[in-house]
């Protein structure tokens, strides 16, 4: 009796190795095991050059976790963004840019994270398409463009002279006409569905947030049909005034859009 019992734990204690061992074989090997993180990384660098973000972005992630404290690392975590970038996923690299800029606030590169930063909010692949899908581009939500704005702003704030600050002042520039349309776009909605008073209000909003982008003449053209709309003549007449001197070759009261947007710069 003593004897049958020991077989059968003998055939337990048997059957439990060999699945064990079974599971162990089937597991995953690491083929970074045996390499070092200057090899780790000059592979993702290949596979980065060669546009395969899907290879690249584990390899960094290892890295990053096998080199953590050194430079490399945080090389690895910036080229980790700027993968996700390039493979569309702009949430997975603001999140890596993100812990980059907590972890490393000294860091000497931090100008390049705020640019790339800004650069993966900079969404203007509408633009590309625009003459197909004649959607402006101001239609859309402006919360990537204000992200960008508020990245690239802190970047030629804190480091003028960085070699990224120039584009990224550019790049402000573009994105100040782009919420100025947008809020045209939204006061010329209201004017059409005959809510004035709203038009005004968004209209205005322009004239004082964005002084100097191209669409305040559009805004003060809605302003002057608005006022006109409501009764308000005296408003109206002033307004006029306003939009006739600073733009005389821009008179009139058709607020309709224009037939080459403005955003149409690359």
């Amino acid at each position: 009796m003593i004897s049958a019992k020991l077989s059968i734990a003998h055939v337990c204690i048997l059957f439990s190795s060999v699945l064990l061992l079974s599971a162990c074989s089937s597991a995953p090997k690491d083929p970074t095991a045996h390499m070092t993180p200057n090899q780790i990384y000059a592979e993702a660098k290949e596979e980065l050059n060669a546009g395969a973000y899907d290879k690249a972005i584990p390899l960094l992630e290892k890295l990053d976790g096998r080199a953590a404290g050194t430079p490399l690392a945080q090389q690895a975590q910036l080229d980790k963004a700027y993968a996700h970038y390039k493979a569309s996923e702009p949430i997975l690299a603001v999140a890596t840019l993100d812990r980059f800029m907590k972890l490393h606030p000294a860091s000497p590169v931090l100008d390049y994270a705020l640019y790339l930063k800004g650069i993966v909010n900079f969404n203007d692949d509408l633009g590309l398409f625009s003459g197909i899908t004649r959607q402006d581009l101001s239609e859309r939500d402006q919360k990537s463009a204000k992200d960008s704005y508020e990245a690239l702003k802190e970047l030629v704030s804190r480091f003028p002279d960085s070699r990224y600050a120039s584009d990224a002042a550019q790049r402000m520039h573009y994105i100040v006409n782009l919420l100025a349309q947008s809020e045209v776009h939204v006061a010329r909605y209201y004017y059409q569905r005959g809510a004035y008073l709203a038009a005004v209000n968004r209209a205005q909003t322009v004239i004082v947030d964005y002084q100097g982008a191209p669409a305040l003449a559009e805004a003060l053209k809605i302003m002057v049909s608005s006022y006109n709309a409501l009764g308000m003549i005296q408003l109206r007449d002033d307004t006029q005034r306003v939009l006739e001197k600073n733009y005389s070759d821009k008179q009139g009261n058709d607020i309709r859009p224009s037939q080459n947007p403005w955003w149409k710069l690359w």
